[in-house]
């Protein structure tokens, strides 16, 4: 490890040597940015991330004067890469660089590869709004590169984060506009039945029986074979003991298709949101009689 370390330092002295010595234009910057590239690799195996993605980042520089913003953007993506295992700040900078230079260059899939990842590290980081933001312009990149499938994981990953935000009106008009689209392909339309249930427990949480009940009634009209599934079967149960203010059967009914299909973190999140708005309705109402 201090091997290698001494070696990164020692590449990385020659890189800076030869930007402040004489040479032609382009050679200079040339046999410097080999250089640097090979005390990046030093510092990496000495495991020195916040040095190594310190040098990438100069490589980055140098690739810029010789007007190679492809480059420029790799060397972005690698020093935003070593500087994920110690600095996630430092990391959506880097990967932000490099984001601006792909658009410029019309590379937009790699640009929403790269928005994706900016949203998966803001979302690690707790900062939901920000997640957002670059996971829609992630869907927006891909949509227009018709990389539908890829656009749309990132807006469900919008749903989701939005939900969890109870932003519930626009997790819901995604969930049910990605069922629609799923309907076209004979490939998606297993899926159908996931996203109404996504959108039903978020209609859930907003507790207006009327407005669940409508969108059951919405989602059997899109998708006639729903009505046969587990999931409407939950839905529809869910909301009776809404409509009943019953906290027991509430309780019940998701413990009975818990006990056939796991519920994931988001759904039980969602769900003990709007157990606990029945709870306090009942409540309420025991303390007036």
């Amino acid at each position: 490890m201090a091997d290698q370390l001494a070696k990164g330092e020692e590449f990385e002295r020659k890189a800076e040597k030869k930007l402040a010595g004489w040479g032609f234009f382009g050679s200079k910057y040339e046999d410097a940015a080999e250089l640097l590239d090979r005390a990046a690799n030093s510092y990496k195996l000495a495991k020195s991330w916040d040095k190594a993605g310190s040098v990438y980042t100069k490589l980055a520089n140098i690739h810029l004067k010789l007007d190679s913003k492809h480059e420029a953007s790799s060397a972005y993506v690698d020093a935003a890469n070593c500087y994920k295992k110690v600095s996630s700040q430092e990391a959506a900078q880097c990967l932000n660089l490099a984001v601006e230079l792909l658009l410029e260059i019309g590379r937009l899939n790699m640009a929403a590869k790269h928005c994706k990842e900016l949203g998966e590290i803001h979302e690690t980081e707790q900062n939901f709004e920000k997640a957002i933001d670059f996971y829609e312009r992630a869907a927006d990149l891909y949509q227009s590169e018709e990389s539908t499938t890829s656009a749309n994981q990132c807006k469900q990953k919008v749903a989701e984060l939005a939900a969890q935000l109870e932003q519930y009106p626009k997790a819901i008009e995604i969930y049910e506009a990605i069922a629609r689209q799923s309907l076209n392909s004979n490939l998606l339309k297993y899926s159908v039945k996931g996203h109404l249930l996504n959108a039903g427990l978020c209609q859930l949480c907003r507790g207006d029986v009327v407005a669940i009940s409508n969108a059951l009634e919405r989602y059997q009209e899109l998708d006639p074979t729903f009505s046969g599934t587990r999931e409407y079967k939950f839905l529809s149960d869910l909301a009776a003991s809404v409509d009943e203010e019953d906290v027991g059967k509430f309780t019940d009914v998701v413990k009975e298709y818990d006990s056939m299909t796991r519920l994931d973190a988001w759904k039980t999140t969602l769900l003990l949101r709007a157990k606990n708005e029945l709870k306090a309705k009942e409540d309420a109402e025991d303390d007036l009689t």
